[in-house]
């Protein structure tokens, strides 16, 4: 089937975010800068706790949870101004769906994805997890894609796909997040059909979503960018980061798209 595009209609904006936490986000201002921003579907990674649908319904957001069977450890949710339909949590795979990487949902004809993608810079171990799920989320991504469901993928990949996405690149070809079989597969999942949306609105300018916590990181803008908002059969435009928004250590990163309600049923 034929990815469609939206109809036009009232812009749509999604904005993905690893929260590092949940309640520390909260702590330092999620729900204010949400009342601020209004992103009508937001995309949360690395929540570290049980499901909390309170948290910004006073907002009017709807929300899902996919928690790590972990407690206080990674997890992803969704939340939206619109109703949640089709709720699908995990990609069926074991490793992954144990630790809560992988949620997704229709809203308003499209579906969106968060997803927290593994770190391997803890050490081999880790790596060898997060070379292994790589190829499972690029077979089930394909599948996805070939539903023709208008998509979204909003999340923390934990990869720098070019030299111009961190800040001291050669010093890190050899560590992960910047190694050369990451940033090949990351070239590769975007063959699948998928537009880096916000590469495709800076052109070549340079700008960064996550700031170690080591000292001077952030007030110098030694960064990378690792969160991405992905986009097929669906435009996403002026996508960018909101740096001083300090909710934790990555920055929102949002856009906007046309709404897609008139979008006709799917079987």
């Amino acid at each position: 089937m034929t990815a469609q595009t939206p109809p036009a209609g009232p812009p749509l904006k999604v904005t993905t975010l690893n929260v590092n936490g949940i309640r520390s986000a909260l702590r330092k201002g999620l729900a204010d800068w949400a009342a601020r921003e209004q992103p009508d579907v937001l995309l949360l990674q690395e929540v570290r706790a049980d499901p909390q649908p309170g948290a910004l319904a006073h907002l009017g957001y709807h929300s899902a949870w996919f928690p790590a069977h972990k407690a206080g450890y990674s997890g992803v949710a969704i939340l939206a101004r619109h109703p949640l339909e089709d709720v699908r949590t995990g990609m069926v795979h074991g490793e992954m769906d144990a630790e809560g990487r992988v949620l997704s949902a229709v809203v308003a004809g499209v579906r969106f994805v968060s997803v927290y993608l593994p770190s391997g810079s803890s050490g081999e171990a880790r790596q060898g997890f997060k070379d292994r799920v790589l190829g499972d989320f690029q077979a089930w991504t394909a599948a996805l894609i070939a539903e023709g469901r208008p998509l979204v993928i909003g999340g923390d990949y934990n990869i720098a796909h070019r030299e111009i996405d961190l800040k001291n690149w050669r010093s890190n070809r050899k560590n992960s997040g910047f190694l050369p079989h990451e940033r090949e597969w990351m070239g590769a999942h975007l063959e699948l059909g998928l537009t880096d949306t916000h590469r495709a609105n800076l052109g070549d300018e340079a700008e960064y979503t996550w700031w170690s916590n080591r000292a001077g990181a952030y007030d110098n803008n030694v960064g990378w960018r690792i969160d991405y908002l992905l986009s097929c059969g669906v435009e996403v435009c002026g996508v960018r980061a909101d740096r001083a928004a300090r909710l934790s250590d990555h920055a929102p990163l949002s856009g906007m798209l046309r709404q897609a309600e008139a979008f006709p049923a799917h079987p």
